[in-house]
């Protein structure tokens, strides 16, 4: 129950749809659509760019709050002395007053408006950024979930290598013992025993380092790696077809170029905000205060003060500090300009590579099943053969380590491959 309320969660607060979730359950696994959405849902980093986000959503609120009039009320004590005079005998020494006061800068130039807008633009950049992380994170998972199957198929192979040089190991200390090798020839059985044997820790290590970075993903405790389920490699595959070319205006759906397009719109506006700071200022100014100076009763029109000021106001000896503002502001733009180019540079590149090394690693993979294929031969040929007592049992376990290992090499050029299916998956944006 725990479980459905988390995926109901999910799918209440992120538009799955933005990052094609549904790429993942293509591949024929049913754990790792699972996994996807339980490091969406708990994974930290993505929690800190929520509120990154949020951050920025109230800076706008604080920038729109800058278009209507500030207003706000004082409570003072006034204590006064006046010389004897005829005309201050209604002027108490000790009052008390109330002034309310309203300021409004008049944004006849759109200033306001342009630096909201700017906010705005900055908002959008930050969600691209977010996206960003989401789709680093989306593809992080499913990159560390493929290497953990690879790892299981690894060692499983590993230990069928291990348990056939033991066998050869035992083979030759029997003719070690009957004098049909030489001490060399056994010494090289124990060597090859501790050379698979290194093989097969690495292997361990490496898996168990997978894991323990596979459940950071997922929000879990290290502790919890033997609580990961998972297939198996034989059955992991795409259920459909990568395409052989990219159109490349797929690479404007990347959060990257999304992001950087909006910081640049936004520096655009800062440029312009600059420009207007060189026109005057227009200012309304008010106060309306109650007073028990006077004779009046508190809160009457006798015992008030009030007056209105509005006009344009215009900065002196600042031109200076002005025109360096814009230089920045501008030297600012061209920086996001330059930065956008180089942007739409690296994201095309990437593509390419990624379907180049998709072409590369699928051909890899069919040259090594070709050898698999062709070591299978060999093998069940060995095998007939030890059976009726044309080989030794050394020359059948040798020829089934081969084939043994090139199931290694094969299954490694598979994993390759569907990882680079992931590269692309990014290179585009999700957009696969």
């Amino acid at each position: 129950m725990a479980k459905v309320i988390q995926i109901f969660l999910l799918l209440l607060f992120l538009n799955a749809n933005a990052y094609n979730l549904d790429f993942f359950s293509r591949f024929n696994d049913k754990y790792l659509d699972d996994y996807i959405k339980e490091a969406l849902l708990n994974n930290h980093d993505l929690r800190s760019k929520d509120k990154a986000v949020e951050q920025f959503r109230y800076e706008i609120s604080s920038a729109f709050s800058k278009e209507f009039p500030s207003l706000s009320v004082a409570g003072n004590y006034l204590g006064t002395h006046f010389p004897n005079s005829d005309y201050n005998i209604f002027i108490k020494n000790n009052s008390f007053i109330m002034p309310f006061i309203v300021n409004w800068e008049a944004d006849f130039l759109l200033k306001t408006k342009d630096k909201i807008k700017s906010k705005k633009y900055l908002y959008k950049s930050q969600i691209a950024n977010q996206n960003a992380t989401y789709l680093s994170l989306i593809t992080d998972v499913a990159s560390a979930y493929i290497n953990i199957l690879l790892y299981d198929f690894l060692i499983e192979k590993q230990q069928e290598i291990l348990k056939n040089q033991n066998q050869n190991l035992k083979f030759n200390l029997n003719k070690f013992k009957a004098g049909i090798i030489d001490l060399i020839s056994l010494n090289n059985s124990y060597k090859d025993i501790n050379s698979q044997k290194l093989i097969y820790d690495t292997l361990i290590k490496n898996r168990k380092t997978t894991l323990f970075n596979f459940a950071l993903l997922l929000g879990r405790s290290a502790n919890c790696t033997d609580e990961i389920k998972r297939g198996n490699l034989d059955n992991f595959e795409y259920s459909q077809t990568i395409p052989d070319i990219i159109n490349s205006d797929l690479i404007y759906s990347r959060p990257d170029i999304i992001e950087i397009e909006n910081k640049l719109k936004s520096a655009k506006l800062d440029v312009t905000v600059a420009k207007k700071d060189f026109f005057p200022r227009f200012n309304i100014f008010g106060i309306l205060s109650f007073d028990t100076a006077g004779g009046g009763n508190f809160f009457n029109w006798n015992s008030s003060f009030a007056y209105l000021l509005a006009g344009a106001t215009q900065d002196l000896f600042k031109g200076g500090e002005k025109i360096a503002n814009l230089k920045i502001k501008k030297a600012k733009y061209y920086e996001l300009v330059e930065k956008y180019k180089q942007a739409d540079l690296t994201a095309i590149k990437e593509i390419a590579n990624a379907l180049n090394i998709i072409k590369e690693d699928t051909k890899n993979e069919k040259t090594s099943l070709a050898q698999l294929e062709h070591e299978k031969n060999i093998y069940q040929i060995s095998q007939k053969k030890y059976k009726r007592g044309i080989i030794s049992g050394v020359d059948f376990l040798n020829d089934k380590n081969s084939y043994n290992q090139q199931e290694q090499i094969t299954v490694l050029s598979k994993a390759n491959r569907l990882i680079d299916y992931i590269t692309l998956y990014k290179a585009v944006g999700g957009e696969l």
